[in-house]
């Protein structure tokens, strides 16, 4: 795998947060929205499916994978498309979804009249792993992305999924202990957890739920020959909690520069525009 070209395109997407570029008038422009339980992502790529623009917002719409809040989770949304629409002076009509693996047709529904409801069609549905898959390019191993909600994995043996599962655990419960721990509220320690020079102190304060989310991987390895485990969603960008997992799993783990951004950059990857 190759780590710094993944980490090429997660930087060329992390300057679309801050500058969109210039596309055509009729170029066709691929759209992936990310309904995370802590962020909604709209990232925007242009016909050689290149991060042209993104945009995201703090949501607390989602919960496990599930929708809870249908109109807030549409309204940000469409929020989102519209002020990336005005930075690119274009319309989006398309875009591609994901939800964390074994996803009731019910609730990938659910998620998918939110996209559709801030103007958009739907042109593809993926497991969120697979669709970070997208971007690693994996024939053999594990992706798990641990979002705010939930710790979902993917098992890829000759490019194709095997196994995939999903269980509630994730950045969520990170928060919660830290509230906990230092006697403040959950917005917070939201807060705090993002601090990356305070990720040393921290760590060993939710060592216990690393430790939950590596028990959930390790479960659903077993009698499986896996090489090593790659980490994506934003939890994983807590520093160095691929150590503690790689400690409990016994697999080499890894995880690109910034893991927050692979999913949402997978999820447009695989729009047909």
């Amino acid at each position: 795998m190759n780590f710094a070209s993944i980490d090429n395109k997660i930087e060329a997407l992390e300057e679309c947060l801050v500058t969109s570029l210039p596309v055509e008038a009729d170029e066709k422009l691929h759209v992936g929205v990310d309904l995370g339980t802590a962020y909604i992502v709209v990232v925007v790529l242009n016909s050689c499916k290149q991060p042209v623009a993104c945009a995201m917002e703090f949501a607390q719409v989602i919960k496990d994978g599930l929708v809870v809040d249908y109109l807030g989770a549409t309204t940000i949304t469409r929020k989102l498309v519209k002020q990336l629409e005005k930075q690119l002076g274009r319309e989006l009509t398309h875009a591609a979804i994901a939800v964390p693996p074994g996803t009731s047709a019910k609730d990938s529904n659910t998620h998918r009249f939110v996209v559709e409801g801030a103007g958009l069609e739907v042109t593809a549905i993926l497991d969120e792993p697979t669709a970070a898959n997208a971007v690693l390019g994996l024939q053999d191993g594990v992706i798990v992305d641990i979002g705010g909600g939930t710790t979902g994995l993917s098992i890829f043996e000759d490019g194709k999924v095997v196994h995939v599962a999903d269980e509630a655990t994730g950045g969520t419960h990170v928060s919660l202990v830290l509230a906990g721990s230092y006697g403040i509220s959950f917005e917070e320690a939201e807060a705090l957890k993002k601090q990356n020079k305070r990720h040393g102190e921290i760590l060993p304060i939710v060592r216990p739920v690393v430790q939950k989310m590596a028990s959930i991987v390790k479960r659903h390895l077993a009698g499986r020959k896996v090489s090593a485990i790659h980490l994506v969603g934003g939890t994983c960008c807590l520093g160095e909690m691929e150590k503690v997992m790689q400690s409990e799993i016994g697999i080499p783990v890894h995880k690109p520069a910034n893991p927050f951004l692979v999913t949402p950059l997978g999820i447009a990857l695989n729009c047909a525009a």
